[in-house]
């Protein structure tokens, strides 16, 4: 059985953003209808004592000390974190890293591609590698996930690629386009050495071929990108400029939208995640949120809890 708790449940910037006084933001910083949000990111463990955490957000700091499973339960210094995994190399989940500088050791997995990003900047040498082994993740294998000490954590994870983009600080603006390789943005199944069923993690995905449906079966669990309602969402709102296709996320609704797109496709669970703080499925009387709640999907939130057997 995987455990599963969401850490944080919004996409960059959290909800409320620092600089933002939309309905959301508004109503979170007020503390009506809608709680405040910390930057996406999920632990989960096989055996209720040892975590990996996938993807570590700015707000990590924060997230530990609000999930009682995370705190130190023994000396001075000590964690129950035994890795962390990246599904890209975006500020909100990359960002985290920096806070895990105190010397306490951990895996850190990610594709060759992302290492090699984390590797030109010298900043992240403050995670000590006599501490913390950076290993590459092996698209499209299924395999185990370790400890620093090289014990088997029990959690098991399939990464496979998905279309994204590079993260935005690494778009070069003289290149044609900002699209990304196979190993920029990647998916993730999770599950454990004994379970049946598995949860599928893709918090940043541009577009939705059938290869990447194919992949989930009745049983499964998934988190999927919330980022927008719409395509035009920033824009419409005043937030941006940007479409939800330049941002590398598909919107929810639409003829090709997320929901469109899965209908059809039966699992246990369906639940939006790195939701930004313009979208409307925030609100709980929205008729956005009805609108997903009838097509079988729900949102998640900070410290929401599950299985998957």
């Amino acid at each position: 059985m995987l455990r599963v708790i969401v850490l944080g449940a919004a996409a960059g910037g959290g909800l409320p953003q620092w600089n933002c006084a939309c309905t959301a933001c508004r109503a979170a910083r007020e503390g009506a209808q809608i709680t405040p949000q910390t930057q996406s990111s999920i632990a989960v463990s096989a055996d209720g004592v040892r975590w990996v955490v996938v993807n570590a957000s700015p707000d990590i700091r924060q997230q530990f000390s609000a999930t009682h499973v995370l705190h130190p339960i023994k000396g001075p210094r000590s964690s129950p974190l035994s890795s962390v995994l990246l599904t890209n190399a975006d500020v909100d989940h990359v960002a985290g890293l920096l806070s895990l500088r105190e010397g306490h050791p951990f895996t850190l997995y990610a594709t060759d591609r992302v290492l090699r990003v984390l590797q030109g900047n010298a900043i992240f040498n403050v995670l000590d590698r006599g501490s913390v082994e950076r290993l590459a993740l092996r698209l499209d294998q299924v395999q185990s996930v370790f400890d620093a000490q090289g014990c088997d954590t029990g959690v098991r994870i399939e990464p496979f690629a998905i279309p994204g983009k590079v993260a935005l600080w690494l778009e070069d603006p003289e290149a044609a386009g900002f699209g990304g390789g196979p190993e920029d943005t990647i998916g993730l199944a999770l599950g454990t050495t004994g379970s049946r069923c598995r949860l599928f993690y893709m918090p940043g995905c541009s577009a939705l071929p059938d290869a990447i449906k194919s992949r989930l079966a009745r049983g499964d669990s998934l988190l999927f990108d919330g980022t927008t309602f719409t395509e035009d969402e920033m824009i419409s709102s005043g937030a941006g400029s940007k479409t939800a296709s330049r941002m590398g996320h598909l919107p929810i609704s639409g003829a090709r939208g997320a929901v469109a797109q899965w209908e059809g496709v039966s699992l246990q669970r369906k639940l939006f995640i790195h939701m930004n703080n313009t979208n409307p499925v925030l609100l709980p009387d929205s008729k956005e949120r009805a609108f997903i709640r009838a097509a079988g999907w729900d949102t998640t939130y900070d410290g929401m809890e599950f299985c998957v057997e």
